[in-house]
């Protein structure tokens, strides 16, 4: 694209390299198996150093290239100097080149709102560190893993980090980075991808897939079910029931052909779990709702809680809206 592309073009371009800096740091911090954790509301919220770090890099990063955006992070940390270091000043060109659909190409940073979770399935993320550093399987080496003997590290599978960008109140683009994908190749293998979306662009950094028309299978909470959350889930009559951690990549599970449905009857959510993801699965025809059907909102004045669950699908959305229980509606305060 010849000249300056417009903002949104650009901060989509930052947030990309941006993205793949913080899952660098993730790896890093996952070698050297200090992560300072830290329980926020209890044993299956907690913080890590990772966390801390990643969102120092990618708010300080978008915030001097983008100065009049409005950035919210999902750890509270104090204000203090950011380390030049953790600052990312690049851009990735690929990005730079696309035409900016036409109703984004006029919006002004200040317009715009970008949700940042640094890193999203933190809990597995500190199972699979705490078995790698007991001895339970083989370190990682700083390229690859060798996870041979390994039947734990699936959870690194769990862990991504998200940027979603919303105007309006709606997630318009967003960025996924998976730190750890190829673990699965051993040692020497280059770790990590990045999946991002443009809406009225495309999405781009994967294959998309779909579960066959006629299977039913359900992803879901993997640490944070209760009586509500499995009710809804049952209500769905699922073939199969899939249960792991991360907003994220429940949501890369519904776009590459694992999953039909992403259901999570409870309030746990936040707004950085879900604008990246949901800007990504709306951009291939997916849809991400509450359990009523509601769409969510990602102004920056709104309160940071999905009340009323989350309820994603590639294609159906309205059958799965149909299968959810009264008593479960009643059990969530819609927005």
């Amino acid at each position: 694209m010849s000249g300056n592309p417009v903002v949104v073009m650009r901060l989509v371009a930052s947030a990309y390299k941006v993205a793949e800096k913080a899952g660098s740091i993730v790896r890093k911090v996952l070698h050297s198996g200090e992560l300072g954790i830290v329980e926020k509301t209890g044993a299956n919220d907690l913080q890590t150093l990772a966390d801390r770090l990643a969102q120092k890099s990618i708010c300080a990063s978008l915030s001097r290239n983008f100065p009049n955006i409005t950035i919210i992070g999902e750890e509270d940390l104090p204000a203090e100097k950011v380390e030049e270091d953790l600052i990312e000043k690049g851009q990735e060109e690929e990005i730079l080149q696309k035409i900016c659909p036409e109703e984004f190409q006029a919006l002004k940073e200040e317009e715009l709102v970008v949700w940042v979770d640094p890193l999203d399935g933190t809990k597995e993320y500190t199972e699979a560190s705490r078995c790698l550093h007991l001895g339970a399987v083989t370190p990682i080496p700083h390229k690859g893993l060798n996870t041979f003997h390994s039947p734990v590290l699936w959870l690194l599978d769990n862990v991504t980090v998200l940027i979603g960008i919303a105007y309006g109140g709606r997630a318009i683009a967003g960025v996924i980075n998976q730190p750890f994908y190829n673990y699965q190749l051993g040692p020497g293998a280059t770790l990590g991808r990045t999946l991002w979306a443009v809406l009225g662009l495309g999405a781009f950094g994967f294959q998309l897939q779909e579960v066959p028309g006629d299977r039913r299978i359900v992803t879901t909470t993997r640490s944070h079910s209760n009586k509500v959350v499995t009710e809804c889930v049952d209500a769905m009559e699922p073939h199969e029931v899939i249960k792991v951690g991360g907003a994220g990549n429940k949501i890369i599970q519904l776009i590459e052909g694992k999953a039909s449905a992403y259901v999570f009857a409870s309030p746990g959510c936040k707004k950085w779990d879900t604008c990246a993801p949901e800007a990504i699965l709306h951009a291939v025809g997916g849809k991400l709702t509450d359990m009523y059907g509601n769409a969510y909102c990602y102004n920056a004045d709104v309160k940071h809680m999905n009340s009323a669950g989350v309820l994603a699908t590639l294609r159906n959305h309205e059958y799965y809206v149909s299968r959810v229980p009264p008593t479960v509606r009643q059990a969530l305060k819609s927005d």
